[in-house]
C-alpha cells in the first residue's frame, strides 16, 4: 500500500511540474499565410533557426505593440532572445510570399493552444523599407491595415482573416501579424515577407 501511495505521489508531483513548466505558455500560435519567417524554419525551407524550428508557436512577448511590446531589431522574435535568428534580416533573403497591391488575401494563424483573445491586428511596413535590417517601428505603418477584435472570446485552432494589401507598395516588404491575447501581458508574433 505505501508502494502504491508512493508511486502515486511521485506521478502527481511529475505531473505538476509539467504543468509548471508549460503554464506560462498557455497560448500558441504562428501564422503560415502568408508564410512567416518561423513556419519557414520549422519546415525546413530555411535552414540555422535554432530553437524555433521546433517551436514556430512560441514567439511569446509583451502587448500592446506598437507603444508597448518588444523593442525595435527585435520585433520578429517579439523580444525573445531565444528566438533572434527571426530578427536576423539574412541580408535580404529570407523567402516571400507573392502579394499584389489591392489584392484580396486570406490571413491564416495556427494555433496550437488557444486563448481568450483581444484581436489580431497586421501592419505593413512603409514605402523604402530595407529588407536588410533588422525590423523597427519606423519601418511599420502607424497603425494596423487589419484589425479583427474578438472581445475575449477564444479562436478556432484555425484563424482565416480575409483582407486587403494596401496599395502603394513594390519590391520586398514585410507583414507583421500580433495575436493579442486578452487575459494576460503578452501577444504572439510572426513576420511574414512578402513580395509585390
Amino acid at each position: 500500500m505505501r508502494k502504491k501511495i508512493s508511486a502515486a505521489i511521485i506521478g502527481l508531483g511529475i505531473a505538476g511540474v509539467s504543468l509548471l513548466g508549460t503554464g506560462s505558455a498557455g497560448s500558441h500560435g504562428y501564422t503560415d499565410s502568408p508564410t512567416s519567417r518561423q513556419e519557414f524554419c520549422a519546415n525546413g525551407t530555411v535552414q540555422d533557426c535554432g530553437d524555433i524550428q521546433w517551436e514556430p508557436q512560441s514567439v511569446e512577448g509583451p502587448k500592446g505593440f506598437p507603444s508597448h511590446g518588444p523593442s525595435d531589431g527585435t520585433i520578429c522574435a517579439g523580444g525573445n532572445s531565444r528566438f533572434a535568428q527571426l530578427d536576423d534580416p539574412r541580408g535580404g533573403q529570407w523567402p516571400a510570399t507573392p502579394v499584389t497591391a489591392g489584392q484580396s488575401f486570406t490571413f491564416r494563424w495556427r494555433l496550437t493552444a488557444r486563448h481568450a483573445t483581444t484581436d489580431f491586428s497586421y501592419y505593413l511596413t512603409k514605402p523604402g523599407y530595407d529588407p536588410t535590417r533588422p525590423l523597427t517601428r519606423s519601418d511599420l505603418e502607424d497603425q494596423p491595415f487589419l484589425t479583427v477584435p474578438y472581445g475575449g472570446r477564444i479562436p478556432d485552432a484555425t484563424v482565416t482573416h480575409q483582407g486587403t494589401i494596401p496599395d502603394g507598395r513594390t519590391g520586398k516588404q514585410l507583414i507583421l501579424a500580433v495575436w493579442t491575447i486578452a487575459d494576460t501581458g503578452n501577444a504572439f508574433y510572426a513576420c511574414s515577407d512578402v513580395q509585390f
